[in-house]
């Protein structure tokens, strides 16, 4: 009789199926999404930075008739409009609260940052030939409540002021058209009111167990508490 030995038969091994590509539409979008947040910031916050810098600086020139000749004078860019300087605060501001908020308050957030950089720029557009604070400056100096100008020159930092105002105006305006794409503050940091979970509280350890009593020890319990 022959023996008959038993050889195992191999079993076929299942195929796993690759996992699906990446939708492309979808990696465009993500792309496209973080393309326009850091445009956004970055154009926000170089419009606010040029809008105080060149603020400061003089935007008008000019001299003033007096008995001993004439005064030269100056004035800067928060003498004749302190306007652009506040509202590119004001827009410095409505970028960092775009992160906070979602839905419709990200969207009046981002009006307000487009609105506040459309209007720091057509205020210093309209101060750009604005004449009034060094009229009020040689009335000052002089004494003399009629006093004039002569010789008056604007400098081209009030069209500086007025770009930088038109970059908080394009920040605002990717925050709209872009914005509901774009991450909100980490979760942990909001409260939905759930009540969180309370500690359980710590039995007092079985004095008939060593090892339980050297674990109070060491979390600075008195065991015989």
């Amino acid at each position: 009789m022959e023996r008959v030995s038993a050889v195992p038969v191999p079993q076929p091994r299942s195929v796993t199926a690759d996992p699906a590509p990446d939708d492309p539409a979808d990696s465009s979008d993500g792309r496209s999404s973080r393309r326009s947040l850091a445009a956004a910031l970055l154009l926000g916050a170089a419009g606010a930075t040029v809008v105080l810098l060149a603020s400061g600086q003089v935007w008008a020139e000019g001299r003033a008739a007096t008995g001993g000749g004439a005064l030269p004078l100056t004035a800067d860019g928060r003498d004749v409009t302190g306007a652009p300087a506040a509202l590119a605060i004001v827009g410095l501001a409505a970028l960092v609260a775009v992160f906070a908020v979602r839905g419709a308050g990200r969207r009046l957030v981002a009006v307000l940052l487009a609105l506040s950089g459309l209007g720091a720029a057509l205020s210093a557009w309209a101060g750009a030939t604005d004449s009034t604070a060094l009229d009020e400056e040689a009335a000052r100096t002089t004494g003399d409540a009629a006093a004039t100008i002569d010789a008056l020159t604007h400098t081209a930092w009030p069209y500086v002021t007025a770009a930088g105002g038109l970059l908080i105006l394009v920040a605002g305006l990717l925050a709209l058209r872009f914005g509901s794409r774009w991450p909100t503050m980490s979760g942990r940091y909001e409260r939905d009111g759930t009540p969180r979970p309370r500690k359980a509280p710590r039995t007092a350890p079985d004095p008939d167990r060593p090892e339980e009593l050297w674990k109070a020890l060491d979390r600075g319990e008195d065991p015989t508490g």
